[in-house]
C-alpha cells in the first residue's frame, strides 16, 4: 500500500507526477506522457469538464493517479505492483461523479485495472477499442517524396495555422483552437520539432502528425495525425508521420508507439501504420457501469 496519497489537484497541478508515473511504466500502461499532455490540453479549459485528479505515493515519489477527465469518464494508471490502489481508484471515482453512468478502460497488459473495476461492477463495452501498436525506430522506412508537398517542422508563431489544420482535419470533433494549441505547445515533453506538417506549394498546411518523445523511456508516441478531406488517398498521412518518426529517432527515440482503433467501424488509421511498419499488440477494453 502506498503511504500517502494526495487528493483533489487539479490537472495543472498533477501533471509533474502524472508524467512521473507514466514514463516510468509505458508501454506497459495505456498511458504515456504525451498522451496525459494531449488529453489535458487539446482545448481550452472553458471547453472541457476536466476535474480532479487524485495521486497516489509512496516513498520514493508517484506510483498511481486517477483522473475524472470529464464527469463520465476517468482517466487512470496504477502501477502494477500496487493492485489495492486500483480498488482505491474507481472507489474514489465512483465518489467523485453523481452521473448515473461512467465509464474508463484498460489495457490488455493492465489487468489488475480489469480485477478492480469487474469487482466494482463494470462490465464490458464491445464496440469500440484501441489497438497499442510498436515499431522500432532504428528500422524506419525512408521518407516519401509526396509530389506538390513539402514536409517540415511547426514553426514559431505558427499555433494558429496549426490549430486550423487539424480543426480541419477532424473537423467533426476538434475543440482545438488557438488559444488550446498555445497552451499545448507550453506543455511538456511536447517539442516543435517533432511536430510536423505537410505544406502545399502555396504554404498552406493540409496534414500533420505531433510525436512526443519521453526523455526516459525513448518512446515516442504518434498523437495526433490528421489529413483534410480533400487532400486524402495521397500517402500524407504516412509521409508526414514518417517524417516525425525520423525526427524523433534523430532526437534520441528507440520505439514509436501509436494506437488506432481496432474495430471495425473505422479501420483506415490502422491499416497506414502497419503499412509503414508499425506492429500490433495489446488492446484496450472498454467497460462501464449503470448505478441506480
Amino acid at each position: 500500500m502506498a503511504d500517502r496519497v494526495v487528493t483533489g489537484e487539479t490537472i495543472d497541478a498533477a501533471l509533474p507526477a502524472m508524467h512521473a508515473v507514466t514514463s516510468r511504466l509505458t508501454p506497459v500502461v495505456w498511458q504515456h506522457p504525451g498522451q496525459v499532455s494531449w488529453s489535458a490540453r487539446y482545448a481550452l479549459p472553458e471547453d472541457l469538464q476536466h476535474g480532479p485528479v487524485r495521486v497516489f505515493t509512496d516513498a520514493g515519489g508517484p506510483v498511481g493517479w486517477a483522473w475524472l477527465e470529464s464527469p463520465t469518464w476517468m482517466e487512470w494508471c496504477v502501477d502494477p505492483a500496487y493492485p489495492d490502489l486500483a480498488h482505491e481508484a474507481v472507489a474514489w471515482f465512483l465518489g467523485s461523479t453523481t452521473e448515473s453512468t461512467v465509464r474508463t478502460s484498460y489495457l490488455d497488459t493492465e489487468p489488475h485495472l480489469g480485477t478492480a473495476l469487474e469487482a466494482a461492477g463494470f462490465v464490458e463495452e464491445p464496440d469500440v477499442w484501441f489497438v497499442q501498436h510498436t515499431l522500432d525506430l532504428a528500422d524506419l522506412r525512408p521518407v516519401p517524396d509526396v509530389p506538390g508537398y513539402a514536409l517540415r517542422a511547426v514553426r514559431q508563431g505558427e499555433a494558429e495555422a496549426r490549430a486550423a489544420c487539424h480543426r480541419g482535419s477532424w473537423s467533426a470533433t476538434s475543440k482545438v483552437t488557438t488559444g488550446a494549441y498555445e497552451r499545448l505547445m507550453a506543455t511538456p515533453p511536447y517539442r516543435a520539432g517533432l511536430d510536423w506538417v505537410a505544406v502545399t506549394a502555396e504554404g498552406e498546411m493540409v496534414a500533420s502528425c505531433c510525436v512526443w518523445l519521453d526523455d526516459v523511456s525513448g518512446i515516442a508516441l504518434v498523437e495526433p495525425v490528421g489529413c483534410r478531406p480533400e487532400h486524402r488517398r495521397r500517402g500524407l498521412a504516412s509521409a508526414v508521420s514518417l517524417a516525425a518518426l525520423h525526427a524523433a529517432r534523430d532526437a534520441g527515440g528507440r520505439t514509436g508507439l501509436v494506437r488506432p482503433r481496432g474495430d471495425d467501424d473505422y479501420p483506415e488509421p490502422g491499416r497506414v501504420y502497419r503499412g509503414i511498419g508499425f506492429r500490433p499488440g495489446p488492446r484496450t477494453h472498454d467497460l462501464v457501469l449503470h448505478r441506480a
